[in-house]
């Protein structure tokens, strides 16, 4: 991308605004709006070209305007081939943690990934539908993952696998449903372990009581009610018998039909169930288990399948062989996912293998944003392999330290509370590396508009996020704009990314149709070395006389005669009409050998009546006035003042001027209330003076961004409202 030109009609506020971004000279624009000039009302619209989910941009206020947005990408229409990335932090809806799997890998192998896993995870949610219906569990595939798991890596398919591989001629079906005895509270198992006495005694007499009986026995390879009952169901039709077999018990006992054998063996399990002592045994379980009113289904399917409590012996063991009885029903179902997961595992390997060549960027990223910023934690990407593709494996972890202290593990939200507002800043920074870096492959097509990117942050994170930013500009993958209400950090911005001022531009106030346009930028070097070459300009002229004044007020010459001349010329004093331009260019040539009176057409004029005439004619200009040059802006201010001084040295009866000494504005004003003469209107617009103009005439090196966010047409309203007091 070349080129993009942005035009919009009628977006929450912005009445129209049509600018071309071009980017073939530079890759990045840094845009200063002063309050007032719709900056936050072009980042919403943009805010909608990167998510088409948010509601189109239109006119709050009047909605009957008709509202136009188009993006013209390289000279087309364009909607679709554009993607935008708009960083405020200070949305409350900016999280871009979800993010993190979608950046890991490139395109390419994700959406093969996709590709396997969106069948297999179609394959899962049928199988499970069926699994849940067999074992009627209340939380099916996680009370199955828990049964079988005993390794990390392992994954629903993995232990799938393993349950098929468990099932035999001998796997047993059971019919009960799966939470009457594995409830999720634990209490059959806490039943269990808390009774063990009683359930070890009729597990011992059960057991002799099979190595007495005829039928079954119970040895190193038994043979008891499941191995007969298995035999039952393999004759039951009497074919075996038809065709001449028959069978022999031990004791000579003969079978000689299916009925015979199933009445043999529901004689002898009777038989040892109802033994007298093994009754007893049971009744006392039985009779704690009512005890608790949480085991009442477990206490009606003990009841009816006493012999289950032989088998709760040993609980993990018993838990799998249930899940296994359920699987076996399903054994041609589960037989195919596992041979499709099997058939696909080489491919997801080759994937595997390949994406974990990208690793080292993404932990390359969490390295940086620990050395750079400077915040009370450290991040580290854990599961590293899994984060590279599966969505719900990625993860960040975070360790506080506080102090000198070692630190310590927490989880995300722990973190945010603890950690002030600009190291929140940072913690969402780190997600806006990430949402960057995802999208590197698509770079050349790629905008990102970072809005107020570094606001709340302390000045070595803020250097961090210019550091950042330059990585970006050098990278020549990206464009970026970047938007701020920060006049410092545009400046540091333009001046490390070494931008000129086509591309680090300001934002004009809108006009009275709502127009915003981008201006040329200005004042990005040193605003006085801009200045001084233009010393005989009037207006620039007269914007250096409190520079000049502070020059020798930092030379220790508060006392002098030329610091006197130069604060009359700046408040309304004995004498202060007096001083000629040439004056104050005496002063000039004499500390800094610079100037003479001949350099200056205006030398002559008195220079309270000069900032009159130069205040007037701003005045005059009205919209057309420039909004952004500081000359304007400090020729206005002092004008407001000295017409302040004059209505109140006017309005205060018995006023002594050489009596007021330091803050003569604000002295001035505190004796104008006090007077019989106070007026109530004039009062609240000299207020408005003594709030406005002081830091806008007190210049210095330091101190001039005020003036660039503050709109010229608040001054020269300022003024027109001083001149109605007749000042």
């Amino acid at each position: 991308m070349k080129k993009l030109k942005i035009s919009l009609e009628n977006c929450y506020g912005i009445g129209s605004f049509n600018h071309l971004f071009d980017f073939s000279k530079s890759s990045t624009f840094i845009v200063y709006a002063p309050n007032g000039t719709m900056k936050s009302s072009l980042a919403r619209t943009l805010r909608f070209f990167a998510d088409r989910k948010t509601d189109p941009p239109c006119d709050r206020f009047f909605p009957d305007r008709v509202s136009k947005f188009e993006l013209i990408l390289d000279d087309q229409l364009t909607e679709d081939n554009v993607d935008i990335l708009v960083v405020d932090p200070e949305q409350p809806d900016y999280d871009a943690a979800h993010k993190i799997s979608s950046f890991v890998a490139s395109k390419e192998l994700k959406r093969a990934y996709d590709a396997i896993y969106e069948e297999l995870e179609r394959k899962k949610t049928e199988f499970v539908r069926k699994l849940k219906r067999a074992s009627q569990s209340t939380d099916c595939e996680n009370e199955f993952f828990d049964a079988f798991q005993n390794d990390d890596q392992q994954n629903f398919f993995d232990l799938l696998t393993v349950a098929l591989q468990a099932l035999g001629e001998d796997t047993r079906l059971y019919k009960f449903r799966y939470n009457d005895v594995f409830d999720k509270k634990g209490n059959v198992k806490k039943f269990l372990e808390k009774n063990q006495e009683y359930l070890d005694q009729y597990i011992d007499l059960y057991t002799g009581l099979l190595r007495q009986s005829t039928v079954f026995n119970s040895s190193e390879r038994s043979f008891g009610t499941y191995q007969a009952d298995q035999i039952v169901k393999s004759i039951a039709d009497n074919s075996f018998f038809e065709a001449g077999h028959r069978i022999e018990l031990a004791g000579n006992k003969v079978v000689k039909s299916s009925q015979n054998l199933q009445e043999i063996v529901a004689e002898e399990i009777n038989r040892i169930v109802d033994d007298p002592e093994l009754k007893v045994i049971f009744d006392k379980v039985d009779k704690a288990i009512g005890a608790n009113a949480e085991l009442r289904s477990f206490k009606a399917l003990i009841e009816r399948e006493n012999l289950l409590l032989v088998e709760l012996r040993d609980y993990e063991k018993f838990r799998k062989d249930v899940w296994l009885g359920y699987l076996i029903e399903l054994k041609s179902d589960l037989q195919e996912i596992c041979e499709f997961y099997e058939a696909q595992k080489e491919e997801l390997k080759k994937i595997f293998d390949e994406a974990k060549k990208e690793v080292s960027i993404w932990q390359e990223l969490v390295t940086t944003f620990n050395s750079r910023f400077y915040v009370p934690f450290e991040v580290s990407l854990s599961n590293q392999e899994d984060v590279i593709l599966k969505e719900d494996a990625a993860n960040l972890e975070f360790a506080y330290s506080d102090r000198n202290q070692e630190s310590v593990a927490c989880e995300r939200n722990a973190l945010l509370n603890t950690i002030s507002k600009g190291e929140q800043r940072a913690f969402y920074i780190l997600q806006v590396l990430f949402d960057i870096e995802s999208r590197r492959g698509s770079a050349a097509s790629c905008l990102i508009v970072f809005d107020d990117i570094a606001d709340s942050f302390d000045y070595k994170n803020k250097y961090a996020i210019i550091e950042y930013i330059k990585d970006l500009h050098e990278s020549s993958g990206f464009n970026i704009v970047i938007l701020t209400h920060n006049f410092d950090f545009y400046r540091t911005v333009a001046s490390r990314l070494y931008l000129s001022r086509r591309h680090a531009v300001l934002m004009g106030a809108k006009d009275d149709d709502g127009a915003v346009q981008l201006l040329q930028g200005q004042y990005v070097n040193d605003a006085f070395e801009h200045l001084s070459g233009r010393v005989s300009e009037e207006k620039v002229f007269v914007t250096l006389i409190p520079f000049l004044r502070n020059l020798v007020q930092y030379s220790g010459q508060e006392d002098s005669e030329d610091f006197l001349k130069l604060t009359k010329c700046l408040h309304l004093k004995d004498g202060s009409g007096a001083i000629l331009a040439q004056d104050v260019v005496q002063i000039w040539r004499d500390r800094f050998g610079r100037f003479q009176a001949d350099d200056f057409e205006f030398a002559q004029e008195p220079v309270i009546d000069m900032i009159y005439r130069l205040a007037d004619a701003i005045v005059s200009e009205g919209d057309a006035a420039d909004e952004i040059v500081l000359e304007n802006k400090v020729t206005l201010a002092i004008a407001v003042r000295l017409k302040a001084e004059g209505f109140m040295i006017a309005s205060i009866e018995d006023l002594d001027l050489d009596k007021v000494a330091n803050n003569q504005t604000a002295e001035l004003l505190k004796q104008y209330k006090d007077c019989p003469s106070y007026d109530l209107e004039a009062g609240k617009i000299l207020n408005k003076v003594s709030l406005m103009t002081p830091e806008n005439i007190h210049l210095n090196a330091f101190m001039y961004e005020p003036l660039i966010d503050m709109s010229v047409r608040h001054l020269t309203d300022l003024y027109d409202e001083m001149k109605t007091l007749g000042a």
